[in-house]
Order: C-alpha cells, then structure tokens, then sequence
C-alpha cells in the first residue's frame, strides 16, 4: 500500500507563488509517473503536469512557462513550483503517483488527499 502526503497549499495573492510537495511512502519498488492534478468547483479534474522518473515532463497548456514541476526520486517526492499565479489557479490540487511493488509487480495508481490554492485577485 502508498501513501501520498500533498502540503504547500494555501492562500495568495494573483502574481505570487506557491509550492507544493507531495511524498509518497510505503511499499514501492520504483514510481514511474509522479503528477498534479486539479479540480475547481464545478470543474472536472485536470491534469497540471506530470514527470517521469526519467526526468520527462508534461504540461497544461494553462500553466506552460508558469509552472514547474520536479522530483526528487530518492526521497519518492514531487514538486510543483507556482508563478505567476492567477485567480483561474483555485483548486484542490491532488498529488498522483504510478508505481510498482515488487520487481514484477502490477502497477497501481494512487491518489493524495488534496490540497487546498486559493489564488485571491
């Protein structure tokens, strides 16, 4: 079993920044993806960016040249640096990890709790 643990999240005004980290612990042979997802009131979940261990990153469109995403694959952590911020940034922000168990294991998908950004105009 994982357990992903979002924190960074919170309050700012439109043009600052924000970071977020997500650690994710338990019973992990390796994590392929590790990434951030959004969803706003009313709004569907949305992918914000996402990076392999490899190093390869992907982002939204929304946020290209804004954000920044990293991780640490050492510390099985991620990172999601936040510039530049705007009020269409509010959201709960959940932290996603791909890994497998064991050597051979199947891969599973798991999902932090969530953090709150509150992006005030």
């Amino acid at each position: 079993q994982v357990h992903v643990v979002e924190s960074g999240g919170g309050l700012v005004q439109a043009g600052g920044s924000l970071r977020l980290s997500c650690a994710a612990s338990g019973r992990i042979f390796s994590i392929s993806v590790m990434g951030w997802y959004r969803q706003a009131p009313g709004k569907q979940r949305e992918l914000v960016a996402d990076i392999t261990s490899g190093g390869s990153t992907n982002y939204a469109d929304s946020v290209k040249g804004r954000f920044t995403i990293s991780r640490d694959n050492a510390k099985n952590t991620v990172y999601l640096q936040m510039n530049s911020l705007k009020s269409e940034d509010t959201a709960v922000y959940y932290c996603h990890t791909e890994s497998i168990p064991t050597r051979w294991g199947r891969r599973i998908d798991d999902w932090g709790q969530g953090t709150q950004v509150t992006v005030s105009s």
